[in-house]
């Protein structure tokens, strides 16, 4: 599929395959989504092949794609069972077929019990998991997904992409499931796409993602430090903002020149110190100032700004004895062994 206009996309994928869509906000991937549905006039999507049919010049609502937008969309005059089973009828699918089937996928999404209630009557995270089964119900080619968890709290989202990650794993069209979620990326995902500014910057398998992201902003998703920079045949990283960087090892293109690319460190890797570190292997050292301090799970994210800014991520009793707030000086070291670099 090539996506052209706002936002410029080729994909080629396999049938069977989810890709997840990532990227900041303004990026592009709604549109992505709207384009291939034919709902917008910022860009288009030519030619679009769903298995062996080229649907370039087939009316979109004849192509078999299923869409669950960020506001479910789901019709108001009807029950949950009704929207559910809308596709299944619209293919043909007797009523009382296409009522068990809704039936079955609103028992999946833990929202059987609600199958006769309105729109109205459901909460946000309800009406979601309704408009997500209607969506699977339809069987369809190709599956978007807009956020399609967003509006769960914690334990049913769990339970929902487990659900979801079942189907998929059986699906046999191409789904493209935009999140802000590097969990649901990685769990969801056979492949993620990268956007930027309306462009492709990366197209790879959430493993080749997570080892050699090609932008700061895809390296932070994923919880890394990514600072864009120039490296020399003798591992020296001169970073964009004049901080310098040590790795072990020198990427091979820098053999032949300036390689550009990013200084890539993950914030486990990081460590905080009260005073100057004078002995250890060999490291990169610089001052900075403790800016925010944030739990996630049971470690806190320490945030300092320094040259450059840089996030390490301890445990509770380790700045406990760091004795850190906000405001705190430290000084920050990062193992040379620690710090890899991605080449453009």
């Amino acid at each position: 599929t090539t996506v052209t206009g706002a936002t410029q996309a080729t994909l080629d994928a396999a049938p069977g395959t989810t890709i997840a869509v990532v990227g900041p906000n303004g990026a592009g991937k709604t549109t992505l989504l709207r384009a291939l549905l034919g709902l917008t006039t910022r860009a288009e999507a030519r030619p679009l092949h769903l298995g062996e049919e080229d649907t370039a010049s087939v009316p979109t609502h004849h192509r078999r794609i299923a869409w669950v937008p960020q506001d479910n969309a789901l019709f108001p005059h009807l029950s949950a069972l009704a929207n559910t089973a809308y596709g299944l009828r619209a293919q043909g699918t007797p009523k009382k077929a296409a009522h068990r089937e809704a039936r079955e996928w609103l028992d999946r999404l833990g929202v059987g019990h609600l199958a006769h209630r309105r729109p109205a009557r459901l909460s946000g995270g309800q009406a979601q998991r309704v408009a997500l089964a209607r969506a699977l119900a339809s069987r369809p080619r190709l599956l978007l997904l807009d956020e399609p968890l967003a509006a769960l709290d914690q334990s049913t989202r769990a339970h929902v992409r487990r659900t979801l990650r079942t189907h998929l794993a059986g699906f046999p069209g191409v789904c493209l499931i935009v999140t802000h979620d590097p969990v649901e990326a990685v769990a969801l995902a056979d492949r993620v796409l990268v956007l930027e500014d309306g462009r492709t910057v990366q197209y790879a398998t959430p493993a080749e993602l997570t080892r050699h992201p090609r932008s700061p902003w895809a390296a932070r998703m994923l919880g890394h430090n990514a600072w864009p920079g120039r490296a020399t045949e003798d591992g020296t990283i001169l970073l964009d903002d004049g901080a310098r960087l040590r790795t072990a090892e020198a990427p091979a293109a820098a053999t032949t020149g300036l390689a550009t690319g990013l200084a890539v460190v993950p914030p486990e890797a990081v460590a905080l110190h009260t005073a100057e570190p004078t002995a250890g292997s060999p490291r990169n050292a610089w001052p900075g100032t403790v800016h925010e301090l944030t739990a996630q799970g049971g470690r806190l994210r320490v945030l300092v700004a320094g040259e450059p800014d840089v996030v390490a991520e301890i445990t509770p009793e380790a700045a406990a004895a760091l004795e850190l707030k906000e405001g705190t000086r430290v000084w920050v070291t990062v193992k040379a062994t620690e710090v890899r670099f991605v080449v453009h």
